[in-house]
């Protein structure tokens, strides 16, 4: 059985999920991790279930390469399983989990001899598409709500879905990384700007750009 080292911030975590009745199907994540540092197996088998999508696409989405993605991927959850005797839960488990990701996303593209590496940190837009931003809401884009039944609805969603993620890989990486972390992961806007390290109010501006491009790119679909 793996041991865990207990500290105050672990245990007093701990004994409030015990005291909520935590269990089951709605098991925390955060219960889920340190019940896969006691040494319960299954318990992680049930975060990378809940997980495992999001976090590739994540990767995927801004890589472009399914083999690069399925490698980092690997990595992100290698990361994990070695965490789990430090992993405290200080913060939500999907922040932890996506700045595993985020930093491991960084180190590849650093790690590529020849190819310029886009931050994901520096506001790289032009000047114009910033001062745009004032007269943008911050609302998800038209046309990407969940597909009916109806056959032609599942085309028309099945075609916006393909202009998304081909919209998508022309937004400015920090930008695309802000829209991810909020639609892909469920991040807040306050955990994203923690992440990231940016104020809360620059990530509500990158988002605002990466839904104004997007529906650039659906306009013909609606």
């Amino acid at each position: 059985m793996v041991s865990i080292a207990t500290g105050p911030g672990r245990t007093d975590t701990a004994r409030r999920m015990r005291a909520t009745g935590t269990s089951g199907t709605d098991q925390a994540d955060e219960a889920l991790m340190l019940a896969f540092a006691r040494g319960d197996a299954s318990s992680f088998e049930r975060l990378y279930a809940r997980h495992k999508g999001p976090t590739y696409r994540y990767l995927l989405r801004h890589t472009s390469e399914p083999a690069t993605a399925d490698e980092l991927h690997q990595d992100v959850w290698m990361k994990v399983v070695r965490a789990r005797d430090r992993y405290a839960p200080d913060a939500r488990f999907t922040t932890w989990l996506y700045t595993l990701a985020r930093h491991r996303l960084v180190d590849h593209w650093r790690s590529r001899r020849g190819v310029h590496f886009t931050s994901l940190d520096d506001d790289d837009r032009d000047p114009a598409d910033r001062d745009a931003d004032a007269a943008v809401t911050g609302d998800p884009p038209d046309g990407v709500a969940a597909a009916g039944d109806d056959p032609l609805t599942l085309t028309i969603d099945a075609q916006a879905g393909r202009r998304l993620i081909a919209a998508l890989a022309g937004v400015p990486a920090p930008q695309r990384d802000a829209f991810l972390l909020h639609v892909e992961a469920g991040l807040s806007l306050d955990e994203i700007a923690q992440l990231a390290g940016v104020p809360a109010e620059t990530i509500k501006s990158r988002l605002r750009y990466a839904y104004r491009k997007l529906r650039v790119a659906l306009e013909d679909l609606q």
